[in-house]
């Protein structure tokens, strides 16, 4: 009970964050710090390199980096997961120690075997603790975690890979133990049943390591493991977003919260590589969730703060004035390091944006996701994809929500598309990618009627501000199937028969905590839907998971992999 009342709170972010702050807290002295390639990413996630070396950490290393000087004086504190390969690498280590003493900690179950390798490979005795700390999950904001794994599941049971699946497995248990959670799980019912196998191997692992879940706080309602496939909604990660976090991603690019500005033209070189990380930048944190149009204002309002306490008056009206208000004054990006990287990824968004005719095509999306109009659709999609500006990755976009929204009509104007796409300099493997896409997740393959749903019929238009001159408003009709799931989950309407429990004499009650993951990867947008269902909903707690954090580019590449084509998006 070492953490006291901070795991009740359902936050992963703090929860991986109390594991590694107790780890280099508990050794004294000088230290270094061993990580593998995930546990580096993991620990980045949470906490920065200057958190980590004011707390007497020396340096920071590679467990297979090469060629690593001996310091016999300091105290090497080891993070890493529980591989057969960072086992060999550790008894290599062991064998010809580097420091004068070793802490060993994994980020998850290690097997007593390899406890005991570890023990016989400890020849000189330097080793002086070996624990599991289950910090085996990259924890992005309180409520979001992903696995980084890029595969989507596949078609049936056999054709799963072991290692990816083990890789699921590991990460949901790491998950639930360091929240101190063993929940009941349910899983969404699908013709694949890969989503059910997974939460089988999870209930195993519960059954397997009793004595660890049994530490699990008791609850009067036991927590809720929700299982999901993402096959049953491809449609959220194939739409252009228009929330701070979601924009970046869906347009840059986030990965381990860095944006890469490489491409950007007129980009300083400072800022070619940038950190957006809710926990070490206040304003991405209070403005992860914020539409384009505020965006544009509150940055706005930070820079005419900056202007008010140093007495400059340049008039300020477009993210362009603010642009050139950085160029400016150099001064200004020295004291304003964040609102100068915002101001920057504020402009590169909006020049995506103008180049490509992203709010146009942006509403046609939320026109095919959300209502039924086939041959307005049919006009509006041959007039989008007639227009030079628009990016073909984009008009294949449109192409593809046509296809799964009109897929058991029989209207298909689907050949005339190709044509037409075909025409502008879509190849054979561009084209095949419709195709793929009805392979992989059209109506044969889903489980549930992704449009029979309320919500993707309810076409409500919700604009955004135009405040700044140059964001104007766009659609956000769409809501992701998870949405709906959550609503009659919270009223006690989720039903058995679509979403059965693993055992069946689980207790029926309506859980407080509930941890869904969608095998397959998840969506910033989704991620939006648990925090306003978070802020609305006292009585229950919900943490989202995914494998990965999808973009349209992930996704569809993701689609590639899983039937065996070569990736040419």
């Amino acid at each position: 009970e070492y953490m006291g009342d901070l795991l009740t709170k359902m936050n992963v972010a703090q929860a991986v964050r109390d594991y590694i702050l107790r780890i280099i807290n508990d050794v004294s002295g000088m230290k270094v710090m061993i990580f593998d390639k995930e546990t580096a990413g993991i620990v980045s996630m949470v906490l920065s390199q200057s958190d980590i070396l004011e707390k007497d950490v020396f340096l920071t290393e590679l467990l297979d980096a090469e060629n690593r000087e001996r310091m016999m004086h300091l105290k090497a504190i080891v993070f890493v997961r529980p591989t057969q390969d960072n086992i060999r690498l550790l008894k290599l280590e062991l064998h010809k120690p580097n420091y004068g003493e070793y802490h060993l900690f994994f980020s998850n179950i290690i097997k007593p075997d390899a406890v005991a390798e570890l023990a016989k490979a400890d020849e000189n005795e330097v080793v002086r603790e070996v624990q599991e700390f289950f910090a085996d999950y990259y924890a992005i904001v309180p409520s979001l975690f992903s696995l980084n794994v890029n595969t989507l599941p596949p078609a049936s049971i056999r054709d799963l890979s072991t290692q990816d699946t083990e890789r699921i497995v590991d990460g949901i248990c790491s998950c639930l133990l360091s929240l101190k959670k063993r929940p009941s799980i349910r899983f969404q019912k699908t013709n694949s049943g890969v989503v059910e196998h997974i939460g089988k191997l999870v209930l195993n692992r519960m059954e397997k390591e009793k004595e660890l879940f049994h530490q699990a706080r008791r609850t009067d309602t036991p927590p809720l493991l929700l299982l999901l496939d993402r096959r049953e909604d491809p449609v959220t990660p194939l739409l252009c977003q228009w929330t701070y976090q979601a924009m970046v991603h869906e347009f840059l690019g986030i990965n381990n919260h860095r944006v890469s500005l490489r491409d950007a033209p007129n980009v300083k070189p400072d800022m070619k590589e940038l950190v957006l990380a809710a926990h070490q930048d206040e304003f991405f944190d209070i403005n992860l969730y914020t539409n384009f149009g505020d965006l544009g204002i509150r940055v706005k309002d930070l820079v005419d703060e900056y202007q008010n306490k140093h007495k400059s008056h340049q008039n300020i009206e477009s993210i362009a004035d603010m642009q050139r208000f950085v160029e400016a004054y150099p001064e200004f990006r020295k004291l304003a390091g964040n609102v100068s990287k915002h101001v920057t990824v504020m402009g590169e968004l909006s020049r995506l944006i103008a180049e490509g005719s992203l709010m146009e095509v942006s509403q046609l999306e939320q026109e095919l996701a959300c209502s039924e109009a086939h041959s307005e659709a049919v006009k509006q999609i041959h007039e989008m994809l007639d227009r030079p500006q628009v990016k073909l990755v984009n008009k294949l976009r449109l192409v593809m929500l046509y296809a799964l929204r009109y897929e058991e009509k029989g209207h298909s104007e689907l050949s005339a598309f190709q044509d037409k796409l075909r025409l502008y300099g879509a190849d054979q493997f561009a084209l095949r990618s419709i195709s793929d896409l009805i392979e992989y997740a059209g109506a044969q393959r889903r489980g549930g009627d992704l449009f029979s749903n309320k919500n993707f019929l309810s076409a409500f238009k919700k604009s955004m501000q135009r405040e700044l001159v140059g964001v104007s408003n766009v659609y956000t009709q769409h809501k992701p199937l998870l949405d709906s799931i959550l609503d009659q989950l919270s009223k006690g309407r989720l039903k058995d028969s679509a979403f059965p429990f693993l055992d069946a004499s689980s207790p029926k009650d309506k859980a407080q905590d509930v941890i869904i993951f969608i095998v397959g990867g998840a969506t910033y947008e989704e991620s939006f839907f648990v925090d306003q269902f978070n802020k609305t909903n006292a009585g229950m707690r919900v943490i989202l998971g995914g494998s990965t954090i999808h973009n349209s580019a992930s996704f569809l590449g993701s689609i590639k992999a899983a039937l065996g084509v070569a990736d040419v998006l």
